[in-house]
């Protein structure tokens, strides 16, 4: 019962049109912390408006090399018509130093955030965790079986709860 909720938490936000993130940083504390899970909702780029949260790649000369999650604080209409962003994190005291050009037609915008599950997430993308949580439970109920076979096999069915 526990694992079939589990697997309808993890999955349900997906199948209702969700973006998951979990937030790694702190330049929104304030707004979410560190270790939330960020809730997105795809949206044409048109329909972004300043205020919005989004989770973006910054331009390769920004020299960030991951997902950031910031809030829109300006846009602007660059050369050809292309809107340029602007962002900044709530927790800092400046703009981020790089204006960018969205690259596809939609833009996930956070819509909620649950704090502290990010850090389950965190947590198991450690391999040495994902054996302690997965690997040693599921190692037990396979050496369970397996006694349960060889008992049964050696006939003593009372051993595996099975009358005879």
């Amino acid at each position: 019962m526990a694992v079939t909720l589990v697997a309808a938490i993890y999955l349900l936000p997906g199948l209702l049109g969700y973006e998951r993130y979990v937030i790694t940083g702190g330049s929104m504390s304030g707004t979410f912390e560190k270790g939330s899970v960020a809730f997105e909702r795809t949206v044409p780029v048109s329909a972004l408006e300043v205020g919005d949260v989004i989770t973006y790649m910054p331009p390769a000369e920004a020299g960030v090399d991951n997902l950031v999650t910031h809030r829109i604080s300006e846009i602007t209409t660059g050369e050809g018509g292309a809107q340029l962003l602007r962002t900044k994190g709530d927790a800092n005291a400046d703009v981020d130093p790089w204006a960018f050009q969205l690259t596809d037609d939609v833009q996930p915008v956070v819509s909620f955030t649950l704090p502290y599950l990010g850090y389950v997430f965190m947590a198991l993308a450690d391999p040495a965790v994902r054996i302690l949580v997965i690997g040693v439970p599921a190692g037990l109920v396979a050496l369970r079986s397996l006694v349960d076979v060889v008992r049964a096999l050696r006939g003593n069915p009372g051993a595996t709860g099975v009358a005879a």
